[in-house]
């Protein structure tokens, strides 16, 4: 009569039946832990439901940068960058980004001149000159915008002391968490545009207090999208304070569309000639892979397999 089935490892023999105990204690375990988890995530949930002051994930926007075939938008960008020089860039700086990134492929559309013209628009300090002195001079396409304030000290003074940051990169730094299952979307569909939805969320979120919210120190502004709910920032803009040329709406929404758009170009303004430059490698690596499947299986082709004693 045929035994129970075994396997050997490492000079050790273990039933099938013993496999099989193994295998569900470890689902048992495996699922105590899901359990747990999902217990103190909904705890967590219910805590912040229950208190007075719920965040909401920012919703989705649709760019047209999302995706690995999605780019920019020159005529968003370019509404985006008016916000920044009218509103934005009193207190904000962009000290990454140099004039001449205003004319590169794939960005604002700018030509040459176009690009110098806005360059003169401001001036740098430069120097020192033959006598040791600085001096200001009409920025080039070489330099980078100038920063807001000269230092940390002055800007935290103008804004009672709040320190504005850079929007260089600030697409890039602020994100959120989707959890599951929306991770595992963002996974496959290459979704890494959180940033920019949760700067839209931010320019529309400022309203009215809920009763019995109170600030924890005076000159804050209730926004629901920003953690703990109290920003120091103003709320920045109003429908109709920009002026469009293209009858784009002039609204608030639009406008944290536009600027937080301006402000992903800012923070890889090579995002369009990445993701081209990705595509081509993936084609490069499938058809390279298929070449040396074939090899392989032509070497071998004439190799039989030796029987196991």
């Amino acid at each position: 009569m045929i035994g129970p089935m075994t396997l050997r490892f490492e000079g050790k023999t273990m039933s099938l039946r013993s496999l099989r105990a193994v295998a569900a204690a470890a689902v048992i375990g495996l699922g105590a832990l899901a359990g747990a988890g999902g217990a103190l995530a909904a705890g967590g949930e219910g805590a912040q439901e229950g208190g007075a002051h719920h965040t909401p994930q920012p919703p989705m926007q649709k760019w047209t940068f999302w995706g690995p075939f999605g780019k920019f938008d020159p005529a968003q960008l370019q509404r985006g960058f008016k916000i920044y020089k009218e509103v934005c860039s009193s207190c904000h700086s962009l000290s990454l980004v140099s004039f001449r990134n205003l004319m590169e492929p794939g960005g604002l559309g700018f030509n040459e001149g176009q690009a110098r013209a806005i360059a003169n628009e401001y001036e740098v300090q430069d120097g020192p000159n033959d006598q040791g002195e600085m001096f200001t001079r009409k920025a080039r396409l070489s330099d980078a915008f100038p920063k807001a304030f000269p230092n940390e000290q002055a800007a935290r003074a103008a804004n009672g002391g709040a320190y504005p940051p850079d929007f260089s990169l600030l697409a890039k730094a602020r994100t959120y968490e989707r959890g599951f299952p929306w991770f595992l979307w963002d996974i496959f569909a290459q979704y890494q545009e959180q940033g920019p939805d949760y700067i839209h969320a931010l320019l529309v979120g400022y309203e009215e207090p809920p009763a019995g919210a109170t600030p924890a120190a005076a000159n804050l502004h209730y926004n629901k999208y920003f953690p703990n709910h109290w920003i120091a920032m103003a709320k920045p803009i109003q429908d109709g304070q920009v002026e469009y040329t293209d009858g784009t709406p002039t609204t608030v929404d639009q406008y944290g569309k536009d600027v937080a758009a301006f402000m992903m170009w800012a923070a890889e303004p090579h995002l369009a000639a990445r993701k081209a430059t990705g595509f081509v490698v993936l084609i490069w690596l499938l058809v390279f892979g298929s070449l040396v499947y074939l090899v392989k299986k032509r070497i071998w082709a004439g190799a039989k397999p030796k029987p196991i004693a």
